[in-house]
C-alpha cells in the first residue's frame, strides 16, 4: 500500500510539473511530454540533462583554472617533444650539433646505429560524482577534487621527469650505457658525467671534489671530432636534504672554514621535492633548447567527463565520473647535458 501512495504521488507531482500537449490522446487523456520528465529530485535539484551539464562546466572550470595556476617545474631541465604516433625513435641523439668550417662540399655523417625508442604511456585521474550529490545540491565537495585534478594533470610532466632522475644512475640511455656512467664513448674517447662525492661546502678541497669536478667533467667534454663543445653546468639540483648546503656553497662569500668561495653564483639551485635519494645531487647545462631529459607529449592532459543519463554506470551504480587523461612518456636525452653525484662518496 506504502508503495501504491509513493508511486501516486509521483505521477501527481510529473503531472503537476510537467507541460501538457493541447491534442488529446485516442482515450481523452492528457498528453504528458516525456522528454521532460527526466529524473525528479524532491528537495532538491532536477537532475535532467541540462543539470547535469551545468554542473559539469562548473567542475571543468575549477579544474581548468588549476591547471592554469600550477607553476612549471620541469621544463628547465626537460625538453618537450610532441608525438604524432605510438612511439618515437631519437637517433638523432647520437649527434651532437655542432658548426664546423665549410671546406669543399658539406661533411655528411651517418647517424650512429643506435636504437633508442620511447613508447608513450596512457594516464589518467577519474573522480566519481554521486547523483544524489547533485539532486542534493552538494556539488562543492567535488570542488577541491577538480582542482587537485587539474594540478595533478599540470604536473604529470614533472612527475616523469623526477622518475627519469630518480633512475638515471642505473637506466640506459641512447647508448646503451646508464644515463650517469664513466663509460660513455664518444669517437675514440671515453667521457664520465658520473661521481660519488658527497655535496659539500666544507672547505675548497670538498668543494673542488664534488661541485668543481661537476663543472669541470661537463666544460671538459668533446665531440666525435675532439672539438670541445663549450658547456657549462648552471643549474645545481638537489633534493631537500641538501638544500642548506648546496645553497651555502652557490651564494656564501665563504666556506664553513672561513676560506674565500670561488663557486659562489656558479650555478643556479633547484631544490626538487620529487628526489628520492638523501644524497644524490646533479648539475645540469640549462638555457640551450637541447635539455638532459625528454618528455615527449602524444596527448596533452585534457579534462574528461561521462555525464550521459543512459550510461550504465548512470543506471546501474548512479554514478557521474570526470578526470582527466593524457598520453605521454619521458626518456633520456644528452647525457653530456648533465652530471649526477650519488654523494655515497668513494
Amino acid at each position: 500500500m506504502k508503495q501504491l501512495i509513493y508511486i501516486a504521488m509521483v505521477i501527481a507531482a510529473c503531472l503537476v510539473a510537467m507541460p501538457v500537449s493541447a491534442e488529446p490522446m485516442a482515450f481523452g487523456t492528457p498528453q504528458i511530454n516525456l522528454e521532460a520528465l527526466g529524473f525528479l529530485g524532491f528537495g532538491g535539484l532536477l537532475v535532467n540533462k541540462e543539470a547535469v551539464s551545468a554542473a559539469f562546466v562548473t567542475i571543468k572550470t575549477l579544474f581548468n583554472k588549476a591547471f592554469e595556476a600550477t607553476p612549471d617545474e620541469w621544463s628547465d631541465t626537460t625538453m618537450l617533444v610532441k608525438s604524432t604516433s605510438s612511439e618515437n625513435t631519437y637517433k638523432w641523439l647520437s649527434r651532437f650539433p655542432k658548426m664546423q668550417k665549410w671546406i669543399g662540399d658539406k661533411q655528411y655523417k651517418l647517424l650512429k646505429a643506435f636504437t633508442y625508442t620511447i613508447v608513450n604511456d596512457d594516464f589518467e585521474a577519474t573522480v566519481v560524482v554521486d547523483r544524489n550529490d547533485i539532486e542534493d545540491d552538494n556539488l562543492g565537495i567535488y570542488g577541491p577534487q577538480a582542482q587537485e585534478a587539474g594540478y595533478s594533470a599540470k604536473t604529470l610532466p614533472s612527475d616523469i621527469s623526477d622518475e627519469l632522475k630518480n633512475n638515471a644512475f642505473t637506466a640506459k640511455c641512447y647508448d646503451n650505457k646508464p644515463f650517469y656512467s664513466a663509460q660513455h664513448k664518444v669517437g675514440k674517447k671515453t667521457f664520465s658525467n658520473l661521481g660519488k662525492a658527497p655535496l659539500s661546502w666544507a672547505g675548497l678541497e670538498e668543494a673542488e671534489a664534488s661541485f668543481g669536478a661537476a663543472r669541470l667533467a661537463i666544460q671538459n667534454l668533446e665531440d666525435d671530432a675532439g672539438r670541445k663543445l663549450k658547456l657549462q653546468g648552471n643549474i645545481l639540483e638537489v633534493p631537500s636534504t641538501l638544500e642548506t648546503t648546496a645553497k651555502q656553497l652557490m651564494e656564501s662569500d665563504k666556506f664553513a672554514d672561513g676560506t674565500p668561495n670561488p663557486y659562489k653564483g656558479a650555478a643556479r639551485v633547484k631544490v626538487n621535492l620529487g628526489l628520492t635519494s638523501p644524497t644524490a645531487w646533479m648539475l645540469h647545462v640549462g638555457g640551450r633548447p637541447l635539455k638532459p631529459f625528454i618528455y615527449q607529449e602524444r596527448k596533452a592532459p585534457v579534462f574528461v567527463s561521462q555525464t550521459s543519463m543512459e550510461n550504465d554506470d548512470v543506471f546501474n551504480r548512479k554514478e557521474f565520473k570526470f578526470g582527466a587523461e593524457a598520453r605521454a612518456a619521458g626518456g633520456y636525452g644528452l647525457w653530456q647535458l648533465s652530471y649526477g653525484s650519488t654523494g655515497a662518496g668513494k
